[in-house]
């Protein structure tokens, strides 16, 4: 009896978007994004189509992703990001002239730019248009997050979880023309209580860290190799532990080989200062162009030139082993069910390409080489699987995340926890505003539906986050602070009764995302 594979990626990235800016530095994760692991992964999933594989994946496309990848204004300043990177490898090409190795990999990159720029206009921009035909086609199963990509258990407000949940659904909708049926639950954060929103929404099922299948009670038969349904009626879907080992650990993850290349190693940092910097992401600031010429090589500080044909077929190696691996896994857990084994395995999208830059060529080796094996995979979307298997048991996860300990520090210690207390009171009085303003005139719904925009961005789970991981501090606390503060002036124009149309006009323009989000949800 063969085994299913799940691939299930989790495409997210934070709202960062800064009209009153002509440059802005963190708006280069979403360029770097759409360029290393949005557009390699679609050129994948097209090609998967193009050849009649019988493969089907799962994709998290978060509200926050889709409102940038859609924005007109972030889809000019990529534009003109690419545009820039192409010229810039123009010139590597020439100052590259004399140096045989770097001279090959610079008209490697600007082939990549180019393609990458043919690939983006020849879709008109729209990559979320470009996912939608590929779940029309039935290549994928798009499933939703939390509109914000709020820690659900962390806000501690019912109607803010079900806010954050039922403004995604209606942001699917709109790109998706259907409704989602699952959910990757921000930081697989699990708790009982966030079950009620996703029942209202309609979401059938939820991924959640193999702990939060393992800790159930009663214990599941299957362990993590077969969804339950909580006494709700939701499925839920534990994380592989080895299939995700083998590609995240530090110390046996293939992305660590030396034969790929490496993330931290551009010439934003190693070449002149006035060479690079019209082209790096903010004007004063050394960063990432994309322009790699380095292998991950090991340990030492020196690193070896990066060789794209033996980076290629290290991915191919580690695809094969990773088959060889799930196998080996089927094999050994045969018999312990009465229905073929689940292997769940989840990843962050741009863990494929932007970190790992040959994990697309792995993907792709990995799908057509299972195909081949029919009698030994089939790979499905959980979806399917519940499809397939409408028959499971009963239990009740645990609480659970797939942070430290696999719990919730990561989003709630020493660095972050000054942010709940400010979100409570901002939520406490979202819900009042929701309930006095129940049939407002067209001023105050829209001060309204800003004041929404901004408490959801406020929280995001990317704010604590980064603030733990100490990447980009200043930024995330100042938007935790800016979102806050200007909740708290709509509101206080709101209860005062003097909305300032002008003001509410300035911050429409700046944080414009979900532009019919519904207050009524926090009533």
């Amino acid at each position: 009896m063969p085994g299913y594979l799940s691939l299930v990626l989790h495409a997210h990235l934070p709202f960062v978007r800064h009209p009153e800016h002509e440059k802005f530095l963190e708006e280069i994760w979403l360029f770097e994004a759409i360029t290393e692991t949005y557009i390699p992964l679609l050129r994948m999933l097209e090609g998967w189509q193009r050849d009649g594989l019988a493969a089907r994946v799962a994709l998290t496309l978060t509200p926050t992703l889709g409102s940038m990848l859609l924005d007109p204004l972030l889809q000019d300043r990529y534009t003109r990001q690419l545009e820039g990177l192409i010229e810039l490898a123009e010139k590597e090409i020439h100052r590259t002239r004399r140096e045989p190795a770097f001279h090959e990999l610079a008209g490697f990159y600007h082939r990549r730019f180019r393609e990458a720029r043919e690939f983006y206009f020849a879709r008109e921009r729209n990559l979320v248009g470009a996912f939608r035909r590929l779940q029309d086609l039935g290549r994928l199963e798009i499933i939703t997050s939390a509109a914000t990509h709020a820690l659900l258990p962390l806000l501690g407000h019912g109607p803010s979880v079900r806010a954050q949940t039922l403004t995604a659904r209606d942001h699917y909708r709109v790109c998706f023309g259907r409704d989602p049926r699952g959910v990757w639950l921000p930081e697989c954060a699990y708790a009982e209580s966030v079950e009620a929103a996703l029942r209202e929404a309609n979401l059938r099922w939820f991924i959640t860290d193999a702990h939060g299948i393992l800790r159930a009670e009663p214990r599941p038969r299957g362990g993590v190799f077969a969804p339950v349904f909580t006494p709700n009626g939701l499925a839920a879907f534990g994380r592989d532990l080895e299939s995700s080992k083998q590609v995240w650990s530090q110390d046996e993850g293939y992305p660590g080989d030396a034969r790929y290349r490496d993330f931290y190693r551009d010439i934003g940092f190693d070449l002149d200062w006035d060479y690079v910097r019209p082209y790096l992401p903010a004007p004063e600031v050394r960063g990432f162009t994309g322009i790699k010429y380095h292998r991950v090589t090991g340990r030492a500080a020196a690193k070896q030139v990066y060789d794209r044909p033996a980076a290629l077929q290290a991915a191919t190696e580690h695809a094969r082993h990773f088959l060889a691996a799930r196998s080996a896994q089927i094999q050994k857990l045969a018999g312990r069910l009465d229905q073929p084994l689940l292997l769940l395995a989840p990843y962050d999208a741009e863990l494929f390409g932007h970190w790992w830059y040959e994990g697309p060529e792995f993907l792709d080796c990995l799908v057509r080489e299972a195909c081949r094996q029919p009698e030994t995979f089939s790979l499905v979307t959980p979806g399917d699987y519940l499809e397939r298997h409408p028959t499971q048991q009963i239990a009740r996860p645990a609480a659970s995340s797939w942070g430290e300990a696999g719990a919730w520090r990561v989003w709630l210690n020493e660095a972050n926890a000054w942010i709940y207390p400010h979100l409570r009171v901002a939520q406490e009085r979202m819900t009042e505003l929701a309930r006095r303003f129940s049939n407002p005139d067209a001023l105050h719904e829209r001060a309204l539906r800003q004041a929404a925009r901004e408490l959801l961005l406020a929280q995001a789970s990317d704010w604590p986050f980064i603030l733990r991981a100490g990447t980009s501090p200043d930024y995330a606390r100042k938007r935790v602070k800016d979102h806050l503060l200007r909740f708290s002036e709509l509101h206080d124009q709101l209860t005062n009764g003097g909305v300032n149309e002008t003001r509410l006009r300035e911050i429409e323009a700046r944080d414009n995302l979900f532009p019919d989000v519904t207050p009524q949800y926090w009533a």
